[in-house]
């Protein structure tokens, strides 16, 4: 049974564990939720207003209209809009709170945080017409800072990182009506159309939904994503690990979990006292051993090489290891259940965002102002808990990866300028490239379709990108080092060495998916093509969460083709469904494809990319 749930050794041992120690799990919740309602899979249901709740018969034996008279296509249309809303709301609000710390540490605010890449503020400072000569860097910070809050506003006619884009693809969304103008206008205005009796067009309602979309993905994600690497570095290759093995049975084990590393970056500076460490000595621990799961932990890892215990479906089995003394939380795609778990063993747990409470956990406020000096009070307190241990079991050993691959990096590798990356390309050394994003999702065997996937199209020469849950998933495969070109084809594997870097790069967490666009519209204007020219693809084996639907509209509204492996729950609209799968072509210049086989998810990516490769001119290769 537990090989069906996944395919990591840690997560099969400890699942053994897990049920040994009556815990449950994730996978034990959603074997119990079997069946699942087939109105809700479909996009049929609607809970919009109290004249309902709603739902429309498939088989045309029952209603066909809800009370307010919406049909199938409009039902499902608002609730994938609502979809893309809130997913779009989560990373850009991640933005915001990056930009307010931005602006405390402007204002001296904010003690422990810092401008660590000021050549990268000033870029982006250039970037939105801000003077910089003769200015402080604090002053210059303080007015970016202004600046981006304004691409949260209402004001604008189009967000400033939109001019990065090809200037096709900005056409092409200019057109249609759906470049993005402010990030909090876009999503509050896709909630006003789809409440009840606004917006009743399936295809207008879809519209929004990419133009919200955009907003995130060239909006707050990017300015998430960009403000990080301002405050925290920009990354750059870095030797880590990954599995549960990367726990420390000698050592206070501290693990965070979440997205935001305003948190988490504090933590590691705690870490890394001298005091607390002689403390954690002090107790009988030969030191203090950092560890994350989740993004949070992908956020440290790209810049501080700090090791991944695990990705989303692991979370609750890093606890049943019973080496963790605590598990500091920050928000999105953190379980309510974990605590529960934590309560079976020893282990810690804190929330520290004012917008994410969790039961079960000691809420403990982090803010610029009190981050530095709340996060050595927590690692006291964990070193403290050290004593109170019971039995550890630690599995496995951790596997060797590499991290850290920001745009900058990728470039420095290169050169400076992606024309190598273009010259192998027209070589056919590598046939093209594929961003593999995403979750993991009990509906799927953990980490298969990421890993299985990966594997497929390095092993035919392109190049794969990743970021978020399959960061970690291809990292415990071993595939993210030099020697991981065994896995790869003659052509791929030839480029990789010479470079000296392994076949798949981790490129970040998962607001990180906008590093991929840059990388995409650096290639394209290089060539003088847009987007959807390129011999390149998206893909999301085991997504599951709102911020994925998001992420793929964007991607897709950026001319990306983009498989899932999960179907949205939109097939209770053939309408909706065929414009996803193919209309969108005709529009965007992409669509979605929906194959949950990772396999047969690879034949298609790997047909799309040959068709590119034709059109661009390139050599042809037959399936």
């Amino acid at each position: 049974m537990h090989d069906m749930r996944t395919i990591a050794e840690d997560s099969r041992l400890l699942l053994k564990k897990a049920e040994k120690d009556g815990i449950e799990t994730v996978w034990d919740r959603f074997e119990a939720q079997q069946p699942s309602c087939g109105y809700c899979e479909m996009g049929l249901s609607c809970r919009i207003c109290v004249m309902g709740p709603c739902r429309i018969d498939p088989f045309g034996e029952g209603p066909q209209k809800g009370v307010c008279g919406a049909d199938a296509d409009i039902i499902v249309a608002r609730n994938l809009c609502r979809m893309i809303a809130a997913g779009a709301a989560s990373h850009s609000d991640h933005g915001r709170d990056l930009v307010e710390v931005l602006e405390a540490v402007s204002e001296g605010r904010a003690p422990g945080y810092s401008i660590r890449d000021e050549q990268k503020l000033k870029h982006l400072a250039i970037e939105y017409g801000i003077a910089i000569e003769g200015k402080q860097i604090l002053k210059i910070a303080g007015e970016l800072a202004y600046a981006m809050q304004e691409d949260f506003g209402t004001r604008k006619k189009e967000l400033t990182f939109v001019k990065r884009a090809p200037a096709k693809r900005q056409e092409i969304w200019k057109k249609i009506g759906i470049t993005p103008r402010g990030i909090d206008r876009e999503t509050s205005e896709m909630m006003h159309r789809t409440h009840m009796g606004v917006d009743n067009g399936w295809l207008s309602l879809l519209l929004q939904g990419m133009r919200n979309a955009l907003s995130d993905g060239w909006g707050g994600a990017m300015i998430a994503s960009e403000v990080s690497d301002i405050l925290y570095g920009t990354p750059m290759p870095v030797q880590t690990s990954a599995n549960v093995g990367v726990l420390k049975a000698d050592h206070v084990n501290i693990v965070v979990h979440g997205h935001n590393p305003v948190v988490s970056e504090m933590i590691l500076l705690a870490c890394q006292t001298t005091e607390l460490v002689d403390l954690a000595k002090q107790k009988g621990a030969k030191g203090i051993n950092l560890a994350g799961v989740c993004c949070t932990g992908n956020e440290l890892l790209m810049r501080h090489g700090v090791a991944m215990a695990g990705n989303h479906l692991t979370t609750e089995l890093v606890l049943a290891t019973g080496a963790v003394e605590m598990m500091i939380v920050d928000y999105q795609c953190i379980m309510p259940a974990i605590a529960s778990v934590a309560a079976c063993y020893h282990t810690k747990m804190i929330s520290t965002s004012d917008k994410a409470h969790f039961p079960g956990m000691v809420h403990r406020e982090f803010h610029p102002d009190n981050a530095k000096v709340l996060a050595i009070e927590l690692i006291k307190e964990a070193i403290e808990n050290f004593e109170c241990r019971g039995n550890v079991y630690i599995p496995t050993e951790p596997v060797a990866s590499i991290g850290g691959c920001s745009v900058e990096a990728i470039l420095k590798v290169l050169g400076g300028t992606p024309t190598p990356f273009i010259d192998a390309i027209k070589a056919g050394l590598i046939r093209g490239a594929v961003g593999i994003v995403g979750c993991n999702n009990p509906r799927i065997r953990q980490d298969y379709g990421h890993v299985t996937l990966t594997k497929r199209l390095i092993e035919n020469d392109i190049l794969v990108i990743d970021t978020g849950c399959v960061a970690v998933a291809t990292a415990k495969a071993g595939l993210k080092m030099p020697e991981s070109v065994k896995y790869a084809g003659a052509g791929l594997a030839k480029v990789c060495t010479q470079l000296g870097v392994p076949p798949v790069f981790h490129i970040g967490s998962c607001v990180d998916n906008v590093r991929i666009l840059v990388l995409l519209s650096a290639l394209a204007n290089t060539l003088g093509v847009d987007i959807s020219d390129l011999p390149v693809a998206g893909a999301a084996p085991e997504w599951y969460s709102e911020k994925a639907v998001a992420i793929g509209v964007y991607f897709v509204a950026s001319g990306v083709y983009t498989v899932l492996g999960p179907m949205p729950p939109i097939t209770g609209s053939m309408n909706v469904v065929n414009l996803l799968t193919q209309g969108l072509n005709d529009v965007v210049g992409a669509t979605f494809a929906v194959e949950p086989d990772p396999e047969k998810a690879a034949v298609l990516i790997r047909r799309h990319i040959e068709g590119k490769r034709q059109k661009l001119g390139l050599d042809s290769m037959t399936i």
